[in-house]
């Protein structure tokens, strides 16, 4: 993963991925107070005036936008939904009608947006069928192997795994990632093998790699080593550059990562 600078504004990108594509980082927006600076997140509290400007800049220094934004309601799920033009946002703060984790598409100038802050996100791309896809995995989108969907949802579209580029962003450390006994419970029953060595105990807690563990699953869905791209990045170490729910408690803003198919292809 490499860092890209425009100005003040900041954000990561993928030598894999060739489309359009960036993770925002909290760097080189307008907000103001704990938004500050370059919040994405539409349910945040933030200003109208300001959030137009984030999406304006970051889409600018991204090189997405196109035909328009798709966004989804998260809710921590598995569901990978595709789209068309027809769910483009009509306006950056329409509503949004559908919830979903993740959104595929194989239509040009369509930017699928998907939102953490401490939770992974994960940018795929097909270059031969020219598709691309975006989910969001918390804890519980890992265990329930929304990447793997994502992979499937690819499929659909004709992929094959061995095409598919992936890159995982920003998101919460092992180093940060603290749990009860719940969560790796949950890891291994649903991942099984896969979910061992990226699960540790810390004393009566238990660390978890959720980075390498979506890692594992892309692998186990088909794609090639040297196509999965991971930022080193822990969103709540490094919570001056990123937003970290669990470092400010909620009190925060969104990164988005986002990918665009490119037009004329």
């Amino acid at each position: 993963m490499i860092t890209r600078r425009v100005q003040e504004l900041e954000y990561e990108a993928s030598p894999l991925l060739g489309t359009a594509h960036g993770f925002s980082t909290r760097l080189g927006g307008v907000s103001q107070g704990h938004l500050a600076s370059l919040n994405l997140g539409c349910h945040r509290g933030d200003r109208a005036e300001c959030l137009r400007e984030n999406y304006r800049r970051f889409c600018a220094a991204a090189g997405v936008g196109g035909r328009g934004l798709v966004m989804a309601n998260q809710v921590h799920g598995t569901a990978v939904r595709p789209v068309t033009e027809a769910d483009v946002k009509p306006d950056l703060l329409a509503e949004t009608p559908f919830e979903a984790d993740g959104l595929v598409t194989d239509v040009p100038g369509v930017t699928l947006v998907v939102f953490s802050a401490d939770c992974v996100p994960i940018l795929l791309f097909d270059p031969v069928r020219q598709v691309a896809a975006a989910c969001h995995a918390g804890w519980r989108g890992t265990a329930g192997a929304i990447a793997a969907h994502a992979v499937r949802a690819l499929e659909g579209y004709g992929s094959r795994p061995a095409d598919i580029r992936a890159a995982i962003g920003p998101a919460i450390g092992p180093c940060c990632f603290e749990t009860d006994g719940d969560v790796p419970q949950a890891m291994e029953r649903a991942l099984g093998a896969l979910a061992g060595p990226c699960i540790r105990p810390d004393g009566e807690k238990w660390r978890v790699d959720l980075k390498e563990l979506n890692r594992a699953v892309l692998l186990e869905a088909g794609l090639e080593a040297g196509h999965i791209d991971v930022s080193d990045a822990c969103t709540c170490c490094g919570h001056e550059r990123y937003w970290s729910h669990r470092y400010t408690r909620g009190l925060r803003g969104s990164q988005a990562a986002m990918i665009m198919l490119e037009e004329g292809r």
